[in-house]
């Protein structure tokens, strides 16, 4: 296994979980996207047009989501801060109220549980939103999870099922004497494999409630305030995440305008968080691929090399259904019918340089 975020140790806890042996391969495990991301178990709020298979495989990975909480709590002791109060998506303006719509509509298209909502029942649900607010929606199905906690459990469930971790870098996969490869690098995965998994920077922010209480609000608030999209989530320990932007960039820095953007969205829709401390300022990057869609399966020209990478902004939801699959394909070697459209394949040749062939 190379690669200790959340989708490696969850692909390591299945393979380890089945009697095989596992390593882990990670100069520095838990230090990239996972401990970022916000944690949103959100398949219907990111089902966008044109990516039905990826909707399929988000909904069929949120579905395993409760019984995967519950496994994976007992398996290691930890809290996994797995909440279910469902997600409100909603429009400050008419304009962004028409935009959500649209997508909306879309949605219960796919046959997609999402029910808009008036203002007056929109607030009955969350008072603390903005008066402002022209209406919303609302997503029961759509959960949060806390990635930090996620991270710490997969690795803790992970090592008690007897995965080793080895705190070196792969610079080349062939460098592995192992039957089975499963490269699930995030970024990184691109130099080793040749695919085209590249980084999308998101700026994200974490506040904390006054007086070291849990915020006023229960639901993750999703919207649009002013054309700005924005994501509010609150955690019981106090702990709410803003973000998050998306850009085809590189740099590592946190800017003051991103930082601008999110906050006055937030604020505009939840004005009690203009009250709240601001503890915490992140760049991460998502590994993101040509079709938004992850990459999952065995390489074309190299069937002992697996991939399990590009997740793009749903490495976390996708979680369970990602380790079912490998773990799965790593024992009998047969992929799931369900993996079909997630192929690495789909992309054309592989470098073989890059994968040391």
């Amino acid at each position: 296994m190379v690669g200790g975020g959340v989708v490696g140790w969850a692909v390591a806890w299945r393979c380890a979980a089945r009697g095989l042996s596992v390593t882990v391969r990670d100069p520095a495990p838990g230090s990239g996207a996972s401990t970022v991301a916000a944690g949103m178990l959100a398949p219907v709020a990111e089902a966008y047009f044109g990516e039905t298979a990826l909707t399929g495989l988000l909904v069929a990975s949120a579905a395993r989501w409760p019984a995967f909480a519950a496994e994976l709590t007992t398996a290691s002791g930890v809290d996994l801060g797995y909440r279910t109060e469902g997600t409100l998506v909603v429009g400050l303006t008419g304009d962004d109220l028409a935009e959500a719509g649209r997508l909306w509509a879309y949605q219960r298209e796919l046959g997609l549980p999402i029910t808009p909502l008036r203002p007056s029942a929109l607030r009955d649900r969350e008072p603390a939103l903005a008066p402002r607010v022209r209406g919303g929606a609302f997503a029961p199905g759509d959960h949060q999870v806390d990635p930090r906690r996620l991270l710490v459990a997969l690795r803790t469930a992970a090592e008690r099922a007897g995965a080793v971790l080895v705190a070196a870098p792969v610079g080349r996969v062939d460098e592995l004497a192992a039957s089975a490869v499963v490269v699930a690098a995030g970024c990184g995965t691109a130099a080793l494999t040749g695919l085209p998994v590249r980084p999308v920077k998101g700026q994200i922010l974490r506040l904390r409630a006054p007086g070291g209480g849990p915020p006023g609000f229960r639901h993750v608030v999703r919207g649009y305030a002013d054309g700005e999209p924005v994501y509010v989530v609150p955690r019981a320990d106090g702990e709410v995440v803003v973000g998050a932007t998306v850009e085809e960039r590189t740099d590592p820095a946190v800017t003051a305008g991103a930082v601008l953007r999110l906050l006055r969205a937030a604020v505009d829709l939840l004005p009690e968080l203009a009250e709240y401390d601001l503890v915490e300022t992140a760049v991460g990057f998502r590994p993101g691929t040509p079709d938004n869609a992850p990459v999952i399966g065995a390489l074309p020209d190299r069937p002992g090399v697996l991939v399990a990478a590009g997740h793009h902004r749903h490495g976390i939801v996708l979680t369970p259904v990602t380790a079912d699959l490998v773990a799965d394909l790593v024992a009998t070697g047969t992929p799931d019918a369900m993996l079909a459209p997630f192929t690495p394949g789909r992309f054309g040749p592989v470098t073989r340089a890059a994968t040391g062939g």
